[in-house]
């Protein structure tokens, strides 16, 4: 990633018929940087994305890429490339031709055609699959040669719209580390579409978290993560605790934050409801005058509680909100 701003959406707005949409966005995005447009369903992330792809008109504003307004052109003569959820292969085209089909549109020789696919394929790692048809392949390998069509397409800027929600666990933490590797292997400019915090926080250089239809916040994920600006982001990024101060304001401490021991007198008292293994730490829930509270323990912390012991709680970290 250098400092030279490649993607600019200036002042862009997109309202619908209903009122919904997105309004007054400002955003820049460097060359070879990883954007996440993060947020809840219908909070406006996939407006925008396909707005920059040109699958959607504006309602105001401008879209800039290496300085240059791409908002007249068509899709297909912007220097975009977008990777769908649903992969959008072609079912009757074998994988060969599902690649060359964007290559031909665009007047490739033959020759150049073979070598780009050729190296596609070897990028996303499925050399060898030239002959198959995308019904012959499970979800994580066409969801590859999706991304293969659009790299070998060289787009100034990559577009994804949630491409990895529709596969199982596994592969989806597979292709997140895959695809990472590739966009910094190639220094390729991206933006990303979820609704999922976790994968946000895995690949971007940097998050905007977006809410009815502006930015409620912008930075890496340590920035997001560390110091919410909002309730909305504190509740959104990772776990947290809300607890009303009763002066119309919410304490807000995640479950890291919390320090437990059996007993009373600490900030606030509670007695042990579950305790559940989650990998390598454990998620204790605590019942308390405030609510149910989650703290994260250690294996070796968790042989000390059993259901129904008193606890009492100290906070190493906390925030403040205004009730919303």
């Amino acid at each position: 990633m250098d400092d030279t701003i490649k993607l600019s959406v200036i002042n862009m707005t997109k309202l619908y018929g209903n009122g919904d949409g997105v309004k007054n966005v400002d955003l820049d995005v460097h060359t070879g940087e990883l954007v996440t447009l993060l947020g809840p369903s219908g909070c406006g992330k996939t407006t925008i994305l396909r707005t920059i792809g040109g699958f959607i008109d504006l309602t105001d504003g401008d879209i800039t890429i290496d300085g240059k307004s791409i908002i007249t052109l068509p899709p297909e003569k912007r220097p975009t490339s977008m990777v769908f959820q649903s992969y959008n292969l072609w079912p009757h085209m074998t994988v060969h031709d599902n690649l060359e089909f964007g290559l031909k549109l665009r007047k490739i020789p033959k020759e150049t055609r073979e070598q780009k696919i050729a190296e596609g394929l070897r990028l996303v790692k499925m050399s060898g699959f030239e002959k198959k048809y995308p019904g012959q392949m499970s979800g994580g390998q066409q969801q590859r040669i999706a991304i293969a069509r659009s790299l070998i397409l060289e787009p100034e800027v990559l577009l994804l719209d949630e491409p990895f929600s529709a596969l199982d666990a596994k592969i989806r933490m597979e292709m997140r580390e895959e695809l990472r590797k590739i966009q910094t292997d190639l220094n390729i400019t991206v933006i990303f579409v979820t609704h999922d915090q976790e994968e946000a926080m895995m690949l971007s250089d940097r998050i905007v978290v977006m809410s009815k239809g502006h930015i409620e916040q912008q930075g890496t994920p340590r920035q997001i993560y560390d110091n919410p600006v909002s309730r909305f982001v504190a509740g959104f990024i990772g776990e947290m605790n809300f607890l009303d101060d009763g002066d119309g304001k919410q304490i807000a401490v995640r479950p890291e934050h919390i320090a437990v021991t059996k007993g009373t007198g600490g900030i606030l008292d509670g007695t042990v409801r579950t305790v559940m293994m989650l990998g390598h730490y454990l998620e204790m829930t605590l019942d308390t005058e405030k609510g149910l509270v989650k703290v994260y323990i250690t294996s070796d912390q968790a042989n000390q509680f059993e259901k129904g012991d008193h606890v009492t709680l100290n906070f190493d970290h906390t925030y403040s909100y205004n009730k919303e």
